[in-house]
């Protein structure tokens, strides 16, 4: 049998701290790894699950992101529920440190927080990043619909650290990456965040009209995106449904698509499908997408924003100007 000696004990207590510490370091930031994003909810204005669109997916907004050893979420719609479990399941009883970075708190943005699995693990870290509420402070408005006799337990009664900051500058850090934030078309208070990681840049616009009356927006969109690896934009309706919804706060097809190639996005996903679209629908856009593209001869890929499809960026140092 072996023995230590008290001396070899004290020797041995700084390399066990050491392993200690590292057992219990929040899991978030621990392998930076590739920039990766991956899609947990794709879907506009409110949940539509059924044999029409397991295709693209049913789920509301959200969207992981992976980058320079961060975790961070955008927006916490329904698919916020699926990522909590595949995180729980991932890191087991680890400490977990997490980013949400929320455009706005319209319901299918907010809904899946009660929901989130993480929060309800007390050695989990929920920093939640977002501007204010249409009327109301941004702490005020998630922790309304957590409230009796909405939700059984409130927010400020989960037993994860949760903290909330109503952001009041457009520029910021997550960690290493950088993030910054634009003033989007929608109803209420609403942005974009565009974030700069070490392998590309990543834009999500979930909610968002490109204005046909107002140029100077139209062009600080532009100058904001541009370059943009991957763009993940608002394209609800199509040409001809957007001529009965102007002013509704959403995107045209077309419009984005000339905004993409404006801005020499590299990739764009289509995003906040409506409700009402199957999914042949979505796939008629995207290849109506891909001719507009063909027709100016541009170099854009476009893609729909399907729900648990991973995309990984690549490993050059790009996109941080």
């Amino acid at each position: 049998m072996n023995t230590a000696s008290s001396s070899d004990a004290e020797s041995q207590r700084p390399a066990r701290a050491a392993v200690a510490e590292e057992l219990l370091a929040p899991a978030g930031p621990r392998s930076p790894g590739p920039t990766r994003l991956k899609f947990w909810g794709v879907r506009g204005s409110i949940p539509t699950p059924g044999p029409t669109t397991v295709q693209y997916g049913g789920n509301t907004s959200c969207i992981e992101v992976r980058a320079d050893g961060q975790i961070i979420i955008l927006d916490a719609g329904t698919g916020l529920r699926l990522l909590g479990l595949e995180l729980v399941a991932e890191f087991d009883n680890q400490p977990l440190d997490l980013t949400l970075l929320l455009t706005h708190t319209h319901w299918d943005h907010i809904q899946g927080l009660p929901f989130f699995l993480p929060v309800y693990k007390p050695q989990n870290h929920l920093r939640i990043l977002g501007y204010e509420g249409a009327r109301h402070g941004l702490e005020v408005v998630l922790a309304g619909q957590m409230e009796s006799p909405f939700f059984p337990i409130g927010l400020r009664e989960v037993p994860a650290n949760v903290l909330i900051e109503e952001l009041k500058e457009m520029s910021f850090n997550v960690g290493p990456v950088r993030a910054q934030a634009c003033v989007a078309s929608h109803p209420g208070k609403c942005v974009g965040y565009r974030l700069f990681t070490s392998g590309g840049s990543i834009a999500f616009f979930p909610d968002n009209e490109l204005p046909h009356q107002d140029a100077s927006q139209n062009q600080k969109m532009l100058d904001f995106l541009r370059g943009t690896d991957v763009l993940v934009m608002d394209t609800q309706f199509d040409i001809e449904e957007y001529q009965q919804h102007t002013g509704w706060g959403h995107g045209c097809l077309d419009d984005v698509v000339v905004l993409a190639l404006q801005a020499e996005v590299k990739r764009l996903f289509l995003f906040h499908h409506d409700p009402n679209h199957d999914d042949a629908k979505i796939s008629q856009m995207i290849a109506h997408a891909r001719a507009l593209v063909a027709a100016r001869k541009g170099k854009l890929q476009v893609e729909a924003a399907c729900e648990g499809v991973t995309v990984a960026l690549p490993a050059a140092v790009r996109g941080l100007s």
